[in-house]
């Protein structure tokens, strides 16, 4: 046998081609039993909880339980086309996701695959889903407020940015309509908005995306959804995803974002689900012991960051991240020991503090849930009112009589409280939320058809009208200074003598009449930021000269 000289050149130079100094060094396992979105796996001895898994189908999974001859992981995406005996190999990598400007305006699932046939989305950054949650040091107190553009809101129970307060309710009662509304209400606020849904209705979806389109709220929202058709691994992690992606605005550009997750009930489903299918002891309700981990763990990233600042020359350039002695100040807790290091340069003069861009930040949560026939009671409701600063808990009896936003005043609270509202807003309508409260509880007593004092039925008209005028359509948010203008009508008494069907009729007049002919109070207003007893004044003439023309039509 001759060999042939060319032929034993060209395999030498495809093998020299081929030669590594270093060694592919790979852990891999065999899939021992697959099924319903989960799959047992042999021979990853060496694997993380929470390591990303790459399947020889190109499918990829998380790990989820670590077993003594065993893993359990949890597949994300298709599992129909992974076979027993198939490969599986270990990354090294925890799971993660694309995020940054390249989706603001698209529609992913929780992978950041897109979902809207816009072509794919190239982003050079990734956040893992799961990050330990800033400390109290790295934060501070919640007082700046974010508007929803709902009456009844921002009257009452007040949201604040970094906050995190829960919308919950039964099922058809309005829910999502609040989120919505309050995503609309932040055009031109500079707010990111990441819209969670979860286990919902593509078609619902499509809808909500829609409405946001046609509002222009598409220009600074990112929505993420897992659908009713999806696996439950991804209805699992979307909620995670959603809050990285919100979570890289905060934490690397200092911007403020609000993360809405749509609904907690369905994502603690999908999860329970998951554990019994990896036979994990379950508890109450079938739901696993961890399940307020769940939730918890999720809701805590949600924050105000503290500001950080250092000492910079006058005049350095904006994006100067390193200060003169190298010193970085968080907080309130190093405010003395910037003032020191400041008086202390022999120019100070020539020396200023700047906050750095990446600080201050905040991530503020409305995460949803639903209720069966009003039970507030239930295990994943506690357990979600616990961890949140506050609830709007929307009544079916009141959305059916009409009264929209249907919020139970009595039950709703915002524990941050008027920290978070505009000072102008706190002084008028710091009474009205026990004001409502009392009229309903007078309410019911009236029923009765027993005699009421003339003071009882002056305290029922008002409230009647006060009612009428917390009520507002969908998709229709009212700028907070127009807020503030009609409550202020209503609480000093305008709306009393009204015929209920005439009080929207008397609010959209009166907004019109002091944006045309009322410019000047409603400028004061604006730049006070507060009602004085001046003001007050003006504003109650001004009521009371445009009552007179409305009456007379």
């Amino acid at each position: 046998m001759k060999f042939k000289a060319d032929e034993i050149a060209t395999v030498i130079k495809e093998e020299i081609s081929r030669y590594q100094t270093e060694l592919d060094v790979a852990e891999v396992g065999r899939v021992l039993e697959v099924g319903d979105g989960v799959a047992r796996i042999y021979g990853l001895s060496q694997a993380m909880s929470g390591e990303m898994l790459e399947f020889a189908c190109g499918a990829i999974g998380t790990v989820f339980n670590l077993e003594e001859s065993s893993i359990g992981a949890v597949v994300l995406g298709n599992f129909l086309d992974i076979k027993e005996g198939d490969e599986v190999r270990t990354t090294g990598q925890l799971l993660s996701v694309p995020v940054g400007d390249a989706l603001i305006g698209r529609v992913v699932d929780p992978l950041a695959r897109p979902l809207d046939a816009q072509g794919p989305i190239q982003s050079s950054h990734r956040r893992p889903l799961e990050v330990i949650a800033p400390g109290i040091a790295g934060r501070q107190p919640v007082k700046v407020p974010l508007q929803t553009g709902l009456k009844a809101i921002d009257s009452m129970v007040p949201i604040g940015r970094g906050q995190r307060e829960l919308i919950i309710g039964d099922r058809k009662t309005g829910k999502t309509a609040i989120a919505i509304d309050t995503i609309i209400n932040q055009k031109g606020t500079g707010v990111i908005c990441v819209y969670v849904a979860i286990g919902q209705k593509e078609s619902t979806v499509a809808g909500l995306v829609e409405i946001l389109r046609k509002h222009g709220a598409m220009d600074y929202t990112i929505v993420v959804t897992a659908g009713a058709a999806d696996p439950a691994p991804l209805q699992y992690i979307a909620p995670y995803a959603g809050c990285s992606m919100a979570e890289y605005f905060m934490c690397e550009h200092g911007r403020d974002t609000l993360c809405i997750y749509d609904d907690l009930s369905k994502q603690a489903a999908a999860y329970r689900q998951l554990s019994l299918l990896l036979r994990r002891p379950p508890g109450r309700e079938a739901y696993p012991g961890d399940v307020f981990y769940l939730h918890s763990r999720l809701l805590e990233r949600s924050c105000k960051l503290a500001e950080e600042r250092i000492i910079v020359k006058k005049g350095a350039p904006e994006d100067t991240e390193t200060g003169v002695n190298g010193k970085v100040y968080k907080g309130k807790q190093d405010e003395q020991a910037l003032e020191d290091d400041l008086n202390a340069l022999p120019d100070k003069d020539q020396h200023e503090s700047r906050k750095l861009k990446k600080s201050g930040g905040s991530l503020t949560a409305l995460p949803v849930i639903e209720t069966l026939e009003g039970e507030v009671a239930a295990y994943i409701p506690t357990n979600v009112i616990s961890i949140t600063d506050g609830q709007i808990y929307l009544e079916p009896d009141l959305f059916f009589a009409g009264v929209r936003p249907a919020i139970n005043v009595g039950i709703s609270v915002s524990r941050v409280g008027g920290n978070a509202q505009v000072p102008a807003m706190k002084k008028i309508a710091g009474s009205l939320r026990l004001d409502l409260a009392a009229f309903r509880e007078l309410e019911a007593f009236a029923q009765l058809g027993t005699e009421l004092d003339p003071a009882t039925r002056r305290q029922l008209d008002r409230g009647r009208r006060m009612v009428e005028l917390l009520k507002q359509p969908q998709y229709d948010p009212l700028d907070i200074w127009d807020q503030i203008l009609v409550i202020h009508a209503g609480v000093r008494g305008f709306l009393d003598d009204l015929p209920l069907n005439k009080v929207h009729e008397f609010e959209q007049a009166l907004i019109r009449h002091y944006r045309e002919g009322q410019a000047a109070v409603r400028d004061e207003l604006v730049q006070n930021r507060q009602i004085t007893d001046a003001l007050d004044e003006k504003l109650k003439k001004a009521v009371a000269e445009f009552k007179q023309g409305f009456v007379t039509k």
